[in-house]
């Protein structure tokens, strides 16, 4: 993100969606192997020679291979998949604009500059509210409304958001291009070494 920054434009936090979208491809991650593991084991005992009559000893291996099989697809198919969309996705906030990246392949960038942003609105459902994330609506009046989803500590961003809105330049000022305005005093959102604070 920093090569993308114009003179003057500071990342003040970036940041991924709030994790627990990452919970059912975890569980899946630990469930797969242990079931393959308990069914491997069920078929090598002969249980299922007992079960199905028809099943004869010399179909164990391919039994045992099918429930390796099934557990690095589902590894591969869904636990991957969600995990890699998840890291792929950031979002960025600067001095002067908002970025939320998604995809690692196929690209999608959507960009808002904080001078449009006329309202920001956070929304939270009850789990959202448990776990501080929430999303953020930028109203931008001619392009309407842009939502940036599951973001973690949500109240906090918003704060960020607002805290940068206020620090833009009015008509006729120039851009801050140090950390530190003429008086000294830090900026609101109290930038740190690199100027990223990343969660």
């Amino acid at each position: 993100m920093r090569k993308d920054l114009v003179p003057g434009e500071q990342v003040i936090v970036t940041t991924r969606p709030q994790p627990r979208q990452l919970a059912g491809p975890a569980a899946a991650f630990i469930a797969a192997p242990a079931a393959a593991a308990f069914a491997s084991a069920w078929i090598s005992r002969g249980e299922a020679t007992r079960l199905v009559p028809g099943i004869s000893a010399e179909w164990s291996p391919w039994l045992v291979t099918g429930c390796v099989l099934a557990a690095a697809w589902i590894w591969l198919g869904y636990c991957l998949p969600r995990f890699l969309r998840w890291q792929a996705t950031r979002y960025t906030l600067t001095s002067r604009r908002i970025v939320a990246r998604y995809g690692m392949l196929r690209r999608r960038d959507q960009q808002v500059n904080l001078a449009a942003v006329r309202d920001v609105t956070l929304r939270q459902s009850v789990l959202q509210r448990i776990l501080r994330s929430g999303n953020i609506f930028l109203e931008t009046g001619y392009h309407g409304s842009i939502a940036i989803q599951d973001v973690p500590e949500a109240a906090r961003f918003r704060d960020f958001v607002l805290d940068a809105i206020d620090g833009l330049p009015r008509d006729g000022e120039p851009w801050m291009d140090e950390t530190l305005d003429d008086t000294g005093r830090v900026l609101p959102w109290e930038l740190r070494e690199g100027g990223q604070d990343e969660r």
